[in-house]
């Protein structure tokens, strides 16, 4: 799994047609609008995220690690 940063993961769920809900502090919570799914990105800077961190997102969000 090759790591990626907040921001990017952000990107990626756009592109995959998540709709940014809201940012609480520094953290930004997309929803699915066809499944109702919410998925929760910590943004901090250009860090990459944590592997467990981003690995749960991407099962939440329906990810595999060839769309990185």
């Amino acid at each position: 799994m090759k790591p990626v940063s907040g921001r990017r993961m952000c990107k990626l769920l756009e592109d995959r047609g998540w709709q940014l809900d809201r940012i609480s502090g520094s953290h930004h919570i997309f929803t699915q609008p066809d499944t109702g799914g919410r998925v929760t990105v910590p943004v901090h800077g250009n860090h990459d995220l944590k592997p467990g961190t981003q690995r749960s997102i991407m099962r939440d969000a329906g990810l595999t690690d060839d769309d990185l």
